[in-house]
Order: C-alpha cells, then structure tokens, then sequence
C-alpha cells in the first residue's frame, strides 16, 4: 500500500514490530554525554588505528633500449607476380648460389642483399637451383636459404620472398624483396 504523492512504502503493523524490534538491539556509536559536550573539552582517546608502515617499493631492474624486433615478412601481392610473371616488372638484380657450399651461399647471400638494400633495389632474384636428381637429400640450399631470409640476421635487408615463376627458375629461384635502408 502506498500514500498519494509519496512513493514509498507503507510499512505494515507486523513490519513495525519487526523493525522496533531490530532496532532496540543497535548501540549508537557515541555516547550521548559525549554528543552534548564541547568538543574541546572531551580528550582525545589514542588512535587505535596503527599507522601503516610505506609499501616496499622493489629496485627497478635496470632499463635498457630493448632491441628492436625484427620486422614480419611479407608475401608478394597478386599483381607483382603477375607483372613478374608477364615480363612487365624487371628483376634489379640476380645472385647464383649454383656450386657454392652452405656457408659460402649463406655469407654470399647475406652481402648481395645488404648490397642490394645500400644501392635501393627493390626487388632481386636468388638462384638456388633445384638440386641433383639421384641425391636423397635433393636442393640443399633450395630448402636451407627460405629458412636463412626468415632469420633476424637478414630481415633488415628482406621484406618478403616467394617461389619464383617458371620463366624466372620456378622451384629452384625466389623473388626477394629487398627493404629500404634505413638511416
């Protein structure tokens, strides 16, 4: 039941009851003799509350520049390999590993791309070749250069690479894209 204009509740006889009751039992949390009185004449009580002591701040390690990460690869789009394809878009430069032992393939690729970037090519051509046919462990550097362009040594110089075409050398060649120098 509600009053007219006001919108609270009208507390029933039993709900009276009921709250005078849970009432009597609350103490008030000051004394009356203290309400009444001057507040400086009561005396302060001693602080029950102990201070807390300052939060332990732990030594911050030392900062040092983190190395920069290096930078995702990226594919060829659709449209680059198409000119590639067609013959409309020239390749700036090309780098045989025919012949070579892994690591001087790997020191020969690292400096013709570091190459390539200081001179602003934007687009070259490693040959790898497809290796022999009776060998088990047939292209060598044809499974081992994909893996050294995806390392941190060579993303500064790489963008992306890709499978060559057939008219470029097609599983034995990769178009690599070669990144900006940076200043």
């Amino acid at each position: 039941m509600t009053r007219r204009g006001d919108r609270r509740r009208v507390l029933s006889s039993d709900e009276r009851k009921l709250w005078k009751a849970f009432t009597k039992a609350i103490e008030p949390l000051r004394t009356p003799a203290l309400d009444d009185a001057d507040p400086e004449d009561v005396p302060l009580a001693p602080s029950v509350v102990e201070p807390k002591p300052p939060p332990r701040v732990a030594p911050k390690p030392e900062v040092r520049p983190a190395a920069a990460a290096p930078p995702e690869l990226a594919s060829l789009d659709r449209r680059t390999k198409q000119r590639l394809a067609r013959g409309n878009l020239s390749i700036d430069a090309k780098l045989d590993l025919h012949g070579m032992t892994q690591s001087e393939a790997h020191s020969a690729l690292l400096r013709f791309l570091r190459s390539a970037s200081a001179r602003e090519k934007k687009l070259v051509l490693v040959i790898t070749g497809k290796g022999r046919r009776g060998d088990s462990e047939r292209g060598v550097l044809r499974r081992q250069v994909p893996q050294w362009l995806s390392l941190a040594e060579f993303r500064p110089y790489v963008v992306g690479f890709e499978q060559a075409h057939m008219r470029h050398g097609g599983e034995g060649s990769l178009y690599v894209r070669v990144r900006k120098p940076r200043d």
